[in-house]
């Protein structure tokens, strides 16, 4: 349980899911009253006003520690397609899970795997080309994070067939073939509002076809889950409908408090080391130049006029916050998400005090890989497997409350 006691508006504004602007609004018209002077103390706000809102009561009585002392009460096998470079993979073989096969098409990927994990079953080959037949009924959990092309059948009643040439459709097979006890679906927070939420009722009713009662539909904030990052992604679980009536899927708790930028690369609570050297992406000179300019957790707008017009160039005199470019990230909050590149000028992630992009040891970091996790790959293709992972405690997290569920069927068996 975390005794902290006083939080920034940065943090309240991103536990609360609101902007720091909000946050500043609330101050001042009294519906949230800084404890401290905020021009004194950069942290106002005390854990006694923020007990009323929800998120922070989760927080502060936080059943993390305890659900970390779960175990499975008999051997889970896990299959995962589209598995990338293993976020999903590490997380869930930490819950207790067996991995039967991990397939993913992509030879860095699967690389990345193999330098880890040379004791895996791990097949590098498009999903299409993979019979699955084999382990039907050998299978508790198949998970995959599919690419998600958007239906092209807006109005219909999709079924099974129709969805035939989607990844989405070859992950259905999958299911349909393997007939796991659950299956879970991860992906970006886009796809809940997918042409209006068309897309993921059509995901939900093609699963409810192949027999499986849906019994998680929701965007996760990683930043609840010990990672130092904002993002979300969506997780949507299923299980059989025979074991449905006594299934009883709950949310992880949060932890007790929200990681930081300086909690991934400094030793502390999350590693017991500072990050370790790594190689990075450089930038181009008269870029660093300008991001001398920006201040810690600033981007182009914290920029003299001059060099805000030269950095943007047209896009300067175009709407739009446009708040990802030329940001650097802040040691007292958590990152902004990750990308595919660190230093592209729509997707800047640059290191709080030093001008430069994240290295490749730091963002794996901040996805909560663990040090002697390797990449495979060059460097621009480390920062994509890494950028597309799902942060290995959120992962984790989820995958404990799967065994729990798990473990009360077994109990009814």
């Amino acid at each position: 349980m975390s005794n902290k006691q006083f939080f920034s508006a940065q943090i309240v504004a991103d536990v609360l899911s609101i902007s720091k602007r909000n946050v500043d609004a609330w101050s001042k018209n009294g519906k949230l009253t800084p404890a401290l002077d905020p021009t004194v103390h950069n942290e106002p706000y005390s854990r006694t006003q923020l007990e009323q809102y929800p998120e922070f009561k989760a927080m502060f009585n936080s059943s993390w520690d305890l659900e970390r002392k779960t175990k499975p009460s008999k051997s889970y096998a896990l299959m995962e397609l589209f598995s990338g470079a293993g976020g999903l993979a590490i997380g869930l073989e930490r819950a207790g899970f067996k991995n039967e096969l991990i397939s993913d098409k992509d030879k860095d990927c699967c690389a990345t795997l193999r330098k880890n994990r040379p004791n895996w079953n791990i097949l590098k080959d498009d999903i299409c080309n993979i019979d699955f037949s084999g382990y039907k009924g050998n299978i508790h959990l198949l998970t995959g994070g599919f690419p998600c092309q958007p239906f092209s059948y807006a109005g219909k009643q999709l079924g099974f067939e129709d969805a035939r040439g989607t990844a989405f459709f070859e992950f259905a097979r999958a299911v349909k073939e393997v007939q796991p006890s659950c299956f879970l679906i991860e992906n970006v927070k886009g796809l809940s509002t997918s042409n209006n939420g068309e897309t993921v009722k059509t995901i939900i009713s093609i699963m409810q076809s192949l027999g499986y009662t849906i019994i998680e539909n929701h965007v996760y904030k990683s930043l609840f889950y010990k990672v130092p990052q904002k993002r979300e992604r969506l997780i949507i679980i299923g299980i059989k409908n025979n074991l449905a009536k006594h299934a009883r899927y709950e949310r992880p708790s949060p932890f007790s408090s929200v990681m930081t930028v300086k909690d991934a690369l400094r030793c502390g609570v999350l590693y017991d080391a500072d990050v370790p050297l790594s190689e990075g992406q450089c930038y181009a000179k008269r870029k660093k130049e300008i991001f001398e300019h920006v201040p810690q957790g600033g981007y182009w707008r914290d920029l003299p006029i001059e060099l805000q017009k030269e950095y943007m160039m047209t896009s300067f005199y175009l709407g739009g916050g446009k708040t990802g470019i030329a940001r650097r990230l802040a040691w007292d909050e958590p990152s902004l998400t990750l990308t595919c590149s660190p230093a592209q000028k729509q997707t800047d992630r640059c290191h709080p005090e030093e001008t430069r992009p994240l290295t490749i040891r730091e963002y794996a970091r901040i996805q909560t890989f663990p040090d002697d996790w390797l990449f495979a790959g060059s460097i621009s293709s480390q920062y994509k497997q890494i950028g597309n992972a799902v942060p290995v405690n959120l992962a984790e997290a989820i995958g404990l409350s799967i065994v729990r569920m798990l473990n009360e069927l077994q109990k009814g068996h």
